[in-house]
């Protein structure tokens, strides 16, 4: 895989393009592969940063940071993929990594929470998360909420 190239926007900085390949992206992962009808346009779009990993002009990362208050009192980090395509080499963690410094770059370091899917516990606990919630369903798959502190 080629080095990734990172890049983090506002919603109003995104190019069409951009966007389409961000909503192109969430669309294959959490509603065609997860087999989940849920609406992924939530309105939450416009109050984040895009935190995109691109292989030349493919998308292939993808995670929204969102500022406190908007989907938890606290900071927060969503809509965390990688492109099928891409997965197991490396790119989730480059995006965790990225994610994380960057929203202690616009927030402020602060404690950042996050809905996780609950068989990527052991993955989000690898950079520092911790279990803050009971098992939950959201779209009929099981989550946990996770705090970094």
């Amino acid at each position: 895989m080629n080095l990734i190239n990172w890049t983090l926007q506002t919603f109003d900085n995104l190019t069409n393009k951009e966007l389409y390949a961000i909503l192109k992206l969430r669309c294959e992962v959490f509603i065609v592969e997860q087999a989940c009808n849920y609406q992924d346009i939530d309105g939450k779009d416009f109050k984040s940063f895009h935190l995109c990993g691109w292989d030349n002009d493919q998308l292939v990362a993808y995670a929204r940071l969102l500022p406190a208050g908007v989907s938890f009192k606290e900071v927060s980090i969503g809509r965390v993929l990688s492109s099928p395509a891409y997965r197991r080499q490396g790119a989730g963690i480059g995006l965790m990594q990225n994610a994380i410094a960057h929203c202690y770059e616009k927030f402020g370091k602060q404690p950042i929470r996050i809905g996780a899917q609950l068989y990527l516990q052991k993955f989000y606990s690898s950079f520092g998360f911790i279990k803050d919630s009971d098992i939950y369903l959201e779209d009929d798959i099981e989550h946990i909420e996770m705090i970094l502190s």
